[in-house]
C-alpha cells in the first residue's frame, strides 16, 4: 500500500514539473456544401434566390454559379446555389441523382431557379421542394427542368406524381407547374443550334425587355400545347449549324417555330397567383449569349414582381472567368468542390 501511494506521488510530481500541454486545435470547419453569394446594393437587396443545379448533360453546375454571380454582383440579390453532390467524397457530381444538400434553405427563398434532370431525391428532401412550390412563390425552370424528376414505375413515394412521365397528374411536375414535360428533340442535337425570336405579341413583356440577340448551341426542344395561362415569349428558330451565323433550316420544323421561353401566371385561389418562367435554352454554353443571360435575369425580376425596377437593358456582364464546358453526357469536370467556386 505504501509503495503504491509513493508511486502515485512520484507520477503526480513528474506531471506537475512538465510544461503545460499545447492547447488542442479546433477541428477544421466543415467544407461548404453550397455556394453563398451575399448580394449587396441594388434592386435585389433583401431578396434571396436559391438556384438548384443537378443535370448530367447541360452543365447546370457551371451555368448557375455564373447566373448567381450576375444576380448578386450587378443586382444585389443574395444567392445560394445547391448542387447534386457525391455523398462519399463531397464533390459536385451531376451523376448523383439522389443527393442535393441544402434543400431546407428553400424555406427562406423568395424565388427558386431550377435546373435539374431526372432526379430521384429522398422524400425528406422532396418535401422541401413540394412545400416551396405549393407556397405559390415564383419559379424559373431551365432546360431539363421540364423533366426535373424521375421515379421508377410502381414507386410508392408520395412524390412519385412529380415524375416526368406521371400518368396522374399527366406529365408530373413539368407539365403541371412549368407547362410541359419532356417530349423530344425538335432540332438535331449537337448539330443544329437555336436562334431565339421574340414574337411581335410578346415584345412588351418585361422578361424580353432589352433582349435583342438570343442564340444558343443547344437545340430546340419539341413541346406540346401549353396551358391557357401561358404566354410565349421567345420562339426557337432551328439553325443548320452550330454558330450564330448559321442559316435557318429550310424544312417544315420552323413553320411554325416551337416556343423556347414562356411565362405562366397561375391562379392558385385565395388571392395567390404563382409566376413561373420556363426556358428550354440555358445550358452553360448558352450563357455566353448576352440575350440568354438577360432573359434569365429579367425572369427573376418578373417572378418577384419587380418588373417596375427593370431598366431598358438589365446589366448582365459576365462576372469573373467563365469558360463553360460543352454539353454532353460524361463531360462534367471531376473533383470540383463548392470551396473551389468561392472566388469568381
Amino acid at each position: 500500500m505504501i509503495r503504491a501511494c509513493t508511486a502515485l506521488l512520484l507520477l503526480a510530481a513528474r506531471l506537475m514539473s512538465q510544461s503545460p500541454a499545447e492547447p488542442v486545435a479546433d477541428p477544421p470547419a466543415a467544407a461548404p456544401q453550397w455556394l453563398v453569394l451575399p448580394g449587396g446594393e441594388g434592386p435585389g437587396a433583401g431578396q434571396h434566390v436559391v438556384l438548384i443545379a443537378g443535370d448530367e448533360e447541360y452543365r447546370s453546375e457551371e451555368a448557375l454559379p455564373q447566373l448567381a454571380r450576375i444576380l448578386s454582383t450587378h443586382h444585389g440579390f443574395r444567392c445560394t446555389v445547391l448542387f447534386s453532390t457525391n455523398a462519399q467524397d463531397g464533390t459536385i457530381d451531376p451523376e448523383a441523382r439522389d443527393n442535393i444538400p441544402g434543400l431546407h434553405l428553400l424555406a427562406e427563398a423568395d424565388l427558386v431557379v431550377l435546373f435539374t434532370r431526372f432526379r430521384r431525391l429522398p422524400d425528406v428532401a422532396m418535401r422541401h421542394l413540394v412545400d416551396y412550390v405549393e407556397s405559390g412563390k415564383p419559379l424559373v425552370g431551365i432546360r431539363t427542368a421540364t423533366h426535373a424528376f424521375a421515379y421508377p414505375q410502381g414507386e410508392r413515394s408520395p412524390y412519385s406524381s412529380w415524375s416526368w412521365d406521371s400518368p396522374a397528374p399527366p406529365g408530373g411536375f413539368g407539365k403541371q407547374i412549368l407547362g410541359e414535360t419532356w417530349v423530344a428533340h425538335h432540332g438535331r442535337h449537337g448539330s443544329e443550334s437555336t436562334r431565339g425570336v421574340v414574337p411581335e405579341a410578346a415584345r412588351a413583356h418585361p422578361v424580353v425587355r432589352g433582349v435583342d440577340d438570343v442564340w444558343g448551341p443547344t437545340d430546340v426542344y419539341a413541346i406540346g400545347p401549353l396551358p391557357d395561362d401561358a404566354t410565349v415569349l421567345v420562339e426557337g428558330q432551328i439553325l443548320a449549324g452550330m454558330t450564330p451565323d448559321s442559316p435557318p433550316v429550310d424544312d417544315a420544323r420552323n413553320a411554325p417555330r416551337m416556343p423556347v421561353v414562356w411565362a405562366r401566371e397561375t391562379d392558385l385561389g385565395y388571392d395567390r397567383v404563382r409566376r413561373v418562367v420556363c426556358s428550354t435554352l440555358g445550358a452553360a454554353v448558352d450563357l455566353q449569349s448576352e440575350g440568354v443571360r438577360r432573359l434569365l435575369v429579367n425572369a427573376v425580376y418578373w417572378g418577384l414582381r419587380m418588373e417596375d425596377r427593370l431598366p431598358e437593358r438589365s446589366e448582365v456582364g459576365l462576372v469573373g472567368t467563365f469558360e463553360p464546358t460543352m454539353f454532353g453526357f460524361g463531360g462534367a469536370r471531376k473533383g470540383v468542390r463548392v470551396a473551389d467556386l468561392s472566388a469568381p
